[in-house]
């Protein structure tokens, strides 16, 4: 019975610094509070916890929840406590999609949708123009760039496999033709 309460705690714990904080840094204070609060962990527990959040990959808030749920309950509080952190995430995309779905034949939406996807395709090639200005510097880039082009969009090779060629074309180029 206590580990269910230490689940549902994690869980309700996760659930308000998810919707009390904007992510990142600001989630630290609240995520000390609830983890000391409830007994989880000690203050010198939750800085050990950041310190290794910060460190690895991917979100701070999900990072500290699979740690802090880790420490407190084991793989299943790892789980509540992510679960816990990405009820916003979830809730709000659940709200969305429930909205366009009543609302995908209005008029003003398909408008405004419209507008959007075309900005959104500019946005991706204003990156994607950005990127090839810092990454095609030399002949042998810009030929790896062209081959895998066409082996993307003519020959319908798949994308681990174009990456895998290019891999090793950049080491052929590079390491053992010297560019």
């Amino acid at each position: 019975m206590t580990e269910l309460i230490t689940l549902l705690e994690l869980f309700w714990s996760f659930v308000k610094i998810g919707f009390t904080s904007f992510g990142g840094l600001s989630m630290i204070p609240l995520i000390s509070s609830e983890m000391i609060s409830h007994g989880f962990m000690t203050a010198s527990e939750v800085a050990d916890i950041v310190a290794i959040a910060e460190m690895t990959p991917g979100p701070l808030g999900l990072n500290c929840a699979t740690f802090a749920g880790m420490r407190a309950g084991g793989i299943l509080g790892a789980i509540v406590a992510n679960l816990g952190a990405l009820s916003p995430t979830l809730t709000v995309a659940f709200i969305a999609a429930i909205f366009f779905e009543h609302a995908k034949n209005n008029k003003h939406l398909v408008q405004i949708m419209t507008g959007v996807r075309p900005a959104c395709v500019g946005m991706v090639a204003g990156v994607i123009l950005e990127m090839s200005r810092e990454n095609y510097v030399d002949v042998p880039t810009l030929a790896i760039g062209i081959v895998d082009l066409i082996l993307l969009l003519y020959v319908k090779m798949s994308i681990p496999k174009v990456l895998l060629l290019s891999a090793i074309l950049g080491i052929i180029f590079f390491a053992v033709m010297g560019f």
